[in-house]
């Protein structure tokens, strides 16, 4: 996924995507001093791609072929996008199999896939590829979508800016992820383990700095799967377990 950095740094390079880019909470100084996180926020841009699918079997192609930046969208994007109400189902392939296919089955197998579940983008291609395979296999006919309900695939940039908010101590570490919007989030927790070379979200990595002291903290957070959770939920359980675990630290 692209990501345009404001305010704090020099444009980056658009087609960064999965390399590593990381724009910085994590640093110890040369007396061995933690820096401060530096909460930055996000926000997403969406771009088409070209690509666009009618009927299921259509989607196996597209999906075969598809960038993977085109996945994590359509997986992880719709966690961004303002909603007036929960959200139906957590992936865009699962919402066009139940409202353009009327394909209830195919929706619901494809709405329990969890993209934490799979080392990287192309397990989970591969993943995708598997149930439409076998929901092909079960069906008599090709299920396709009227003209006007085809599935548009379309990749996502991040657009990245500083809240020039800093944390000083895992103390503060919980109040302030209380406090973040939800793009913080996101970016902080979610979008870190794409664009870290060890996918670690951006907290346990900044933890990570302080020694074994906060080590029981980074466990729990690494246990937390982010995926099925909406983002406010996500930050009040964030914060409180951040709260019960380094509140009391000194």
């Amino acid at each position: 996924m692209g990501r345009i950095k404001f305010q704090a740094f020099p444009w980056e390079n658009l087609e960064g995507a999965h390399t590593g880019l990381s724009w910085g909470p994590v640093a110890v100084d040369s007396n061995g001093r933690v820096e401060p996180f530096a909460v930055m926020d996000c926000a997403l841009a969406s771009l088409a791609v070209g690509r666009r699918a009618q009927s299921l079997r259509e989607l196996k192609t597209q999906i075969r072929e598809v960038h993977p930046d085109s996945l994590y969208h359509h997986f992880w994007g719709t966690l961004l996008r303002p909603r007036f109400s929960d959200r139906e189902y957590n992936n865009d392939f699962a919402s066009w199999a139940r409202h353009s296919l009327h394909d209830n089955r195919l929706a619901e197998r494809l709405a329990v896939i969890d993209p934490t579940d799979y080392p990287d983008l192309e397990a989970l291609r591969g993943e995708l590829v598997d149930v439409i395979d076998e929901r092909l296999d079960e069906s008599e006919t090709v299920p396709g979508a009227p003209v006007d309900h085809m599935f548009y695939f379309l990749r996502s940039i991040v657009v990245v800016f500083d809240t020039h908010v800093r944390i000083e101590h895992p103390r503060e570490l919980g109040a302030a992820v209380g406090t973040m919007s939800t793009g913080s989030v996101f970016y902080h927790f979610i979008d870190a383990r794409c664009r870290t070379a060890r996918s670690l979200d951006d907290f346990r990595a900044w933890l990570e700095c302080w020694g074994g002291e906060f080590d029981d903290l980074r466990m729990k957070l690494a246990g937390i799967d982010p995926y099925f959770d909406a983002l406010p939920a996500l930050r009040q359980r964030l914060s409180r377990l951040i709260n019960d675990c380094a509140g009391g630290a000194s």
